[in-house]
């Protein structure tokens, strides 16, 4: 054997060791999330040049390795696992997801087929029953997970992309688009850009939609809607981005039905909505859709990362995403079939893991709960002499401080000064602060603790 060659005896004997010693890590830096700076400090920052070496040309000891990993990377990280991260929509992962992700690697389970992953299979599917349960859509959905909305959105419109082509003679998913009847797709005028995104994808295109207006919410308004002739597809939201307001499903599904037109929802966040004892009146009609694409890493707080693509008409997801071949026993018909990829990682082993643990009253709660909060983030803002913009129907709300200049410096010094995290964005042509509330470990102390770090940084801009 030549010098320094890998020695896997060795490898076997040192992996208990090392796997205690990444337990004793993890759970030190989770005993410490909810009382560090949210984002980490310039010098952090600036250590991680300190893993950006050359490649050694004898592997360095898995033990230093996992050292290096901890001592400079761990002070490099988001806290976007503690309670007071309120950007981009992400939820802290529950501890009960946590274990079953920290579990299911040590499986390290191909989820794609049945025979590769028995357990894996399993899951996925009571996992998957479980969720269309909970949020109300018909039975016999189905769908497969994947990265996050991104990749649902795509995996649902192109099934909706073949399906209304092939109720138009057109045999989309064997001989492409070129040549095709012409797909009309209508989407409200505050489409999330992932829609858009997943249009070019599957070859739509993200600029060729008809845009329906919306109102001040970002709500597709139901009046004056055109007529629709020929392959369509509408696309409707649950839970705007900014706003968190849905699309008044009733209406527009009537009329999209009369039509033949495919329903396509992107739910990410605010489909879940539906699972909350309060607030589920406000996706009223979603279960009169065809597809829907949502994320579990958002409000359901497992890992990183977790989408889900769901579909009335099973045949119907099958006949876009079906692949086979004589070494794939059951491809068409399984994970590999009911998704984009081949190889995946057994996501619902986790999901299965947080709904268990939460139950249908957990969900609800922490639906709720994280709603309550919002509301409590804008009173405080309001309190304080600031514009809240939205009205605050779920999670989100956004804040203004006056001049574009001035918000835009409010929220970078909330941002450094390390209490919570906050995002920008732009609502109506008027910048704002946008805050986000979808961790379990939230609480009305965290929710106080950042209002009071807001109001200080305002009073020093």
């Amino acid at each position: 054997m030549r010098e320094n060659a890998l020695d896997v005896r060795d490898m076997l004997t040192g992996r208990p060791e090392l796997l205690h010693d990444a337990l004793d890590r993890s759970l030190a830096y989770l005993g410490g999330i909810a009382d560090r700076r949210v984002a980490p400090d310039a010098e952090a920052v600036s250590a991680l040049g300190q893993l950006d070496f050359e490649l050694p040309q004898a592997g360095l000891p898995a033990p230093d390795v996992l050292g290096m990993l901890d001592t400079v990377g761990s002070p490099a990280t988001v806290a976007t696992n503690g309670p007071r991260y309120f950007g981009f929509v992400i939820g802290g992962v529950l501890p009960s997801a946590q274990a079953a992700a920290w579990l299911s690697q040590a499986w390290d389970q191909n989820g794609a087929l049945n025979v590769m992953s028995p357990v894996g299979a399993r899951l996925n599917a009571v996992a998957l029953r479980w969720i269309t349960g909970l949020l109300g859509l018909p039975d016999g959905t189905s769908g497969g997970f994947v990265t996050g909305a991104t990749m649902a959105n795509a995996t649902c419109l192109a099934a909706a992309r073949d399906a209304v082509l092939t109720r138009h003679g057109w045999d989309a998913a064997g001989q492409g688009l070129i040549g095709a009847p012409p797909v009309t797709v209508v989407v409200g005028a505050e489409v999330h850009t992932t829609v858009r995104k997943a249009l070019g994808i599957v070859g739509l295109g993200r600029d060729r939609v008809t845009v329906l207006p919306a109102d001040g919410q970002g709500r597709i308004s139901p009046a004056k809607l055109p007529e629709l002739t020929g392959p369509a597809i509408v696309c409707l939201q649950a839970g705007n981005v900014n706003t968190g307001a849905s699309d008044p499903f009733g209406p527009l599904i009537e009329w999209a039905r009369d039509a033949e037109a495919w329903l396509h929802v992107d739910g990410a966040f605010g489909l879940w909505a539906a699972a909350s004892r309060d607030l589920r009146g406000q996706v009223t009609g979603i279960a009169g859709a065809d597809s829907w694409a949502t994320d579990c890493h958002k409000w359901l707080n497992t890992t990183y990362d977790c989408g889900v693509a769901l579909v009335r008409d099973r045949e119907k997801l099958q006949a876009a995403m079906g692949a086979s071949a004589s070494y794939l026993p059951g491809a068409a018909a399984e994970g590999m079939g009911l998704t984009p990829q081949s190889s995946q990682r057994a996501r619902g082993v986790e999901v299965w893991a947080a709904l268990a643990s939460l139950g249908r009253d957990g969900v609800a709660e922490l639906v709720d709960r994280s709603c309550a909060l919002a509301r409590r983030f804008a009173d405080g803002m309001r309190d304080a002499g600031f514009d809240v913009l939205n009205d605050v129907v779920l999670n989100q709300v956004l804040v203004s401080f006056g001049p574009a200049e001035r918000t835009d410096a409010v929220i970078a010094a909330v941002q450094d000064e390390g209490t919570c995290w906050c995002g920008p964005t732009t609502w109506h042509d008027v910048r704002a602060m946008r805050v986000s509330v979808s961790g379990w470990s939230t609480t009305e102390e965290d929710i106080d603790r950042s209002v009071a770090a807001v109001r200080a940084c305002a009073a020093a801009r």
